[in-house]
């Protein structure tokens, strides 16, 4: 991902108001994230702990924004364990989160909405580079290489902001 100012992340938002996008916490210091290693930005709001954000590039090379809603995981056994569907990467229990989107336009102001299960720390270009690694270490050893999950990730990334825009 190319390093993107503040003025780009609040302008691409599609399923936010401008006014929302004006009021909502941006990451730390823009220029500290591994941009060479992001397929996307992606942080949770520290002061509203439901709230995460993602920042995505299109083919163009069009920004997208997506505000997003985790929703309050129950409680399960220390061992459960949940996938992220971007990057497919297996965490035990709160690592993992079903966190909806409003759809853009139309849709998304009758209420119309998509879920998806992301990494709370929505870390996944790190995990999928293995970068960084799940807190209960990997169950299983990849087969694919580190360029084949990147594209499994930017497919996977694709299709959600796809769901979220249609």
């Amino acid at each position: 991902m190319r390093p993107i100012t503040e003025s780009d992340i609040r302008g691409s938002f599609v399923n936010c108001s401008k006014g929302e996008a004006k009021r909502l916490s941006l990451p730390g210091d823009l220029g500290e994230p591994p941009w060479a290693d992001l397929d996307f930005l992606g942080w949770r709001d520290p002061g509203a702990p439901d709230r995460g954000y993602l920042v995505a590039e299109r083919d163009g090379g069009e920004l997208v924004g997506i505000a997003l809603r985790a929703t309050r995981s129950g409680s399960r056994a220390f061992t459960a364990r949940s996938m992220c569907s971007l990057c497919l990467t297996t965490h035990t229990s709160g690592g993992v989160a079903l966190m909806t989107a409003r759809r853009a336009g139309d849709a998304g102001r009758q209420g119309n909405s998509v879920g998806q299960y992301l990494c709370t720390d929505l870390a996944c270009s790190l995990y999928t580079r293995g970068r960084r690694q799940p807190s209960a270490g990997r169950d299983y050893e990849e087969t694919l290489s580190v360029d084949d999950r990147i594209l499994r990730t930017r497919g996977n990334l694709a299709a959600f902001v796809d769901r979220v825009l249609a």
